[in-house]
């Protein structure tokens, strides 16, 4: 009885160990991680600049601008399978906390897009004093809200490299009323139901157009869905974002990456949009058919447990495999 106990007890310790190595294993990155602070005449920047391991010379670098959120350097670690098959093709990774997040001074609610992209242009100008970076190849890499940023980097920084836009926004009013007609359908909401909340969403949409106050939102606020005082000052900054006209200033290739299952993004509109407003020399586009907004498979995004447990033990499958290819290829063409 007594062999059989500790035989169990002998292979119930193995297998966690095993498990422990299998998950040091699977978050182990093939690049280094060094943490940086930037000093800025608007304050201090912190963040993470990752590099290949072994590298000789000058390499490139990619810039990433966040998307909407209280984001932190590594996006809780989803950067990471990103910046590992970059540093595999010669490129270093350098991203920002959102001001407020990890110890950062300030608020990310109280930025413009403008603000956004001013932090970014003090990035570069950092970068570019690093003896290893070819000040040549440096590049941006943007998802989602970043699609109101980089034009606006572009605008003043020449010598960009390429520009990796995923599932940008355009518009933000209409990105709004997109996303939540196909989040209440994903829901089983009824006609009316949807036009009953588009119809507030307006409501809401005319007391940012006339500069109310956050108790006259509260007045009219659903009880079910308010927003904070914070949030209602962000959005108040920032709504009218629209990258249409900004997309003309685009002087260098640009890589439109599309997912076949966003509800946040009108995939259709932006491609028609940047189709429209980007010289087709510049433009290359790539649609993934089985990715989220977020560029994740879309059976592991809609579970919650699934996403758990490959973060845990394979933190690279939460991103789609396609995607990770691709933009790996394509840092390397340039």
């Amino acid at each position: 009885m007594k062999k059989t106990f500790k035989l169990t007890l002998g292979m119930m310790a193995g297998l966690a160990v095993a498990l422990i190595l299998i998950v040091l294993y699977q978050n182990s990155y093939k690049m280094t991680e060094e943490k940086i602070q930037i000093t800025t005449p608007k304050g201090v920047l912190t963040g993470t600049l990752a590099l290949p391991k072994n590298y000789s010379g000058k390499i490139g670098l990619v810039v990433f601008v966040h998307g909407d959120g209280p984001i932190n350097d590594t996006y809780d670690d989803g950067y990471k399978p990103l910046w590992e098959r970059f540093a595999s093709k010669g490129y270093a990774s350098l991203s920002l906390n959102k001001p407020g997040i990890n110890g950062t001074p300030g608020n990310w609610l109280e930025q413009s897009m403008e603000y956004r992209a001013q932090e970014i242009r003090y990035a570069m100008a950092w970068a570019r004093t690093l003896p290893m970076i070819d000040k040549q190849k440096i590049g941006l890499w943007g998802a989602s809200q970043a699609g109101w940023v980089i034009p606006k980097i572009v605008k003043e920084e020449q010598d960009i490299a390429f520009s990796i836009l995923v599932s940008p926004a355009v518009n933000w009013i209409t990105q709004g009323q997109f996303n939540t007609r196909k989040e209440l359908e994903q829901q089983g909401a009824s006609p009316q139901q949807i036009k009953k909340r588009l119809d507030y969403d307006q409501e809401v949409l005319q007391l940012l157009r006339s500069h109310a106050s956050y108790e006259e939102y509260l007045s009219i606020a659903s009880p079910d869905d308010i927003i904070s005082k914070e949030r209602w000052g962000f959005i108040g900054k920032n709504f009218r974002s629209d990258s249409t006209e900004e997309l003309s200033y685009f002087k260098s290739p640009v890589l439109l990456v599309l997912a076949g299952k966003d509800i946040n993004v009108d995939v259709q509109d932006t491609e028609r949009v940047y189709r429209k407003n980007i010289p087709s020399e510049l433009l290359s586009i790539i649609h993934l058919p089985e990715a989220d907004h977020s560029m994740m498979n879309e059976q592991i995004a809609h579970s919650k447990s699934l996403t758990f447990l490959t973060a845990v033990f394979a933190p690279r499958q939460l991103v789609d495999g396609d995607y990770l290819k691709i933009l790996a290829d394509y840092v390397i063409q340039r």
